[in-house]
């Protein structure tokens, strides 16, 4: 996959790149990984796993990948059944991690959606406009618990993977949880959420929850340097730094030109407390300009993330991480003129705007400007 295309399928979905399906590596989170092989020896394993953490940390790579290491195994389920499966494998036999082989058959069959005891839930296209939908809907769940009912075609684990479960409306969620309350004998539900506190808390009780953290800036710049070799030191730097540890992120960034974006807005910050007015009207017409709204909303998460971390700078008396330089010395200058609750504030009110502009189609450039009249008011 070409850095572009990449980066395409990053924005739409950060946990999309690269395709967790056929993705063999997993940097970052050997302690999730670690946790899932642990409990596969003990040889009673949960039924319902919740795995959370940022967008593009490696949930659904670490899914798959458990998935397939299930599925590359036969088991058997405890008399009874119930809430767990019983493993029977020799100690000897007992395995060291979850990584199989790329040339293994159930690697490729999973890669090539092909495996007959492996089903997804996603959201899906709408038939009628044709666009992609905002919310996993109730059909697409029954259709996956009605699979996890059916006998396992290889004689071994049926795998559900909901990627993401918070993506779900009330009715798939309901759907959901009655095969969480009611598991079938050897099926396993994966499920992912960015946002956990989102779920139903009878969802969230039924499952063992896996918390993937944000990856360590080393390893950003390590997978940046694998799939996007044409950054500079400094880029690949700064794009780390401005992804919070999501590499999904890092490379969205790049692919839409998210630096520069950075670079601007900052560039605006550093005018104040006397705002460069037409300066700012050009960028709002540059990203009035884009049809798909990708630009503005990116503007909205970076803006509000440069404020969010002002707070924090505020709030613990620490020196801000720089992301470009100076912008520590900006941070300090701005940031000493109004109280902490202020600025607060501002940050929530910067995120709720940015949010409703985009969600109701309103005029993005002005949205823009009473953005940072705002922050030059708190500035000045």
């Amino acid at each position: 996959m070409s850095r572009k295309a990449a980066a395409a399928a990053a924005e739409e979905d950060p946990q999309a790149w690269p395709d967790p399906r056929a993705n063999p590596r997993l940097l970052g989170q050997a302690a999730a990984e670690d946790a899932l092989l642990a409990a596969y020896r003990t040889e009673r394993l949960p039924h319902a796993w919740l795995l959370t953490g940022p967008r593009g940390v490696g949930k659904a790579t670490l899914a798959f990948r458990f998935a397939r290491f299930l599925l590359a195994r036969k088991t058997q389920t405890e008399p009874g059944g119930g809430l767990f499966g019983e493993l029977a494998l020799p100690q000897s036999d007992q395995p060291t991690n979850l990584a199989l082989d790329p040339d293994d058959p159930v690697f490729r069959r999973v890669a090539a959606s092909g495996h007959p005891d492996l089903v997804t839930v996603a959201r899906t296209v709408n038939p009628a406009s044709k666009k992609l939908r905002g919310e996993i809907v109730v059909d697409d769940v029954r259709a996956a618990t009605g699979f996890l009912r059916h006998t396992s075609a290889e004689g071994g684990w049926r795998i559900c993977i909901v990627d993401a479960a918070d993506e779900m409306n009330p009715n798939a969620a309901n759907a959901l949880l009655k095969v969480l309350e009611e598991p079938p004998e050897q099926a396993i539900l994966l499920l992912l959420a960015h946002a956990p506190g989102r779920l139903l808390p009878t969802i969230r009780s039924r499952c063992r929850q896996l918390v993937l953290p944000p990856l360590s800036e080393t390893t950003v710049l390590q997978l940046l340097a694998d799939f996007a070799p044409e950054l500079s030191p400094e880029d690949a730097t700064a794009l780390a730094r401005l992804s919070e540890g999501s590499i999904g992120r890092a490379l969205a960034l790049a692919g839409d030109g998210g630096l520069g974006l950075y670079r601007q807005l900052v560039g605006l910050l550093e005018s104040l407390p006397r705002l460069d007015v037409a300066e700012l009207h050009g960028f709002g017409d540059k990203l009035a300009r884009d049809s798909s709204g990708a630009l503005f909303r990116t503007v909205g998460e970076l803006l509000s993330a440069w404020i969010g971390r002002l707070v924090l700078a505020r709030a613990q008396g620490d020196t801000p991480l720089e992301i470009l330089p100076g912008e520590a010395r900006l941070i300090g200058r701005l940031g000493a003129g109004r109280s902490l609750a202020s600025w607060l504030d501002l940050w929530d009110n910067l995120r709720r705007r940015f949010a409703q502009a985009d969600g109701a189609a309103l005029d993005r450039k002005q949205a823009l400007i009473a953005a940072f009249l705002e922050i030059e008011a708190l500035a000045s």
